[in-house]
């Protein structure tokens, strides 16, 4: 069965507070964009996992594909003596705020769901998807949505952006979460997220923020000069999606960027 995982923008990210655990509260919008994977996944007689596109690194092992097939293969007796044969054409950067290898995991969580009979709801297909990674449960529905808690808990909420056209360029600069975090300072947001969403589009800039935003843009200059090329351009409104380095922005009608972005990796279309 072939499939195709999308990328998600975060449209506003507050850091909102340290957990005990470790990890981080957070508040954000997430809304899914046409940027995609391709995802392939069969049974097979044995485990297989091959890939093309972009190169993943590290360990094949750590892949949050391979990773949902052990996640349920392990808790589903309808999979013993069972496996898949998986073929991941990577095209969404990686390290990029993009959300492109939790959506390949959640995924092949849904595939795996529907290839082998497993009968999982969305609820059961979430909760698996929250053990692969905090933004993972956010692909099962795959629809705009508030989030909050560790970005893995979700809200009803309206936001239509569909029509409006989105540039989405990737700088060539992978940040790792750890990375990302080092420099935020947790805090509530002045302005309600919510609320500041229910304003025009074109008050956003002075109303919505990313908390990763202001470090990054810091450290590495071209995060700050996409974003500003991108208004001049004439955005709507353009911010860091997720802990970056990918920017992104939001444009009334259709506008092509690439060549004001040469070296960066340009995705562009409409959105839903």
């Amino acid at each position: 069965m072939l499939s195709f995982p999308n990328a998600k923008i975060n449209i506003g990210l507050n850091i909102v507070e340290k957990r005990p655990d470790g990890f981080h509260n957070i508040e954000s919008v997430f809304y899914p964009v046409n940027w995609c994977d391709a995802l392939e996944i069969i049974p097979a007689e044995e485990l297989r996992f091959e890939s093309s596109g972009l190169p993943i690194p590290g360990d094949q092992s750590n892949n949050l594909c391979l990773k949902a097939w052990h996640l349920l293969s392990s808790s589903q007796p309808v999979l013993a003596g069972k496996a898949a044969a998986f073929h991941l054409h990577k095209v969404i950067p990686m390290g990029a705020g993009l959300g492109g290898g939790s959506a390949d995991g959640a995924f092949a969580l849904k595939i795996l769901n529907e290839i082998f009979s497993l009968g999982l709801s969305t609820a059961g297909l979430q909760h698996f998807a929250r053990q692969l990674g905090s933004d993972c449960a956010f692909f099962i529905e795959n629809r705009p949505i508030y989030c909050f808690h560790k970005g893995d808990e979700f809200e009803e909420f309206s936001l239509n952006l569909k029509g409006k056209y989105i540039v989405i360029v990737n700088p060539a600069i992978h940040i790792s979460t750890a990375e990302a975090y080092s420099g935020v300072i947790p805090q509530k947001p002045g302005v309600s997220l919510k609320e500041a969403l229910m304003q025009p589009i074109s008050t956003w800039e002075g109303l919505i923020k990313n908390d990763f935003e202001k470090k990054l843009s810091e450290k590495y200059p071209a995060i700050a000069d996409t974003k500003k090329t991108l208004y001049q351009q004439g955005a709507l409104y353009a911010s860091m999606t997720g802990s970056g380095s990918t920017v992104y922005g939001i444009f009334e009608t259709e506008k092509d960027l690439k060549t004001q972005f040469p070296d960066f990796a340009v995705w562009q279309g409409f959105l839903n």
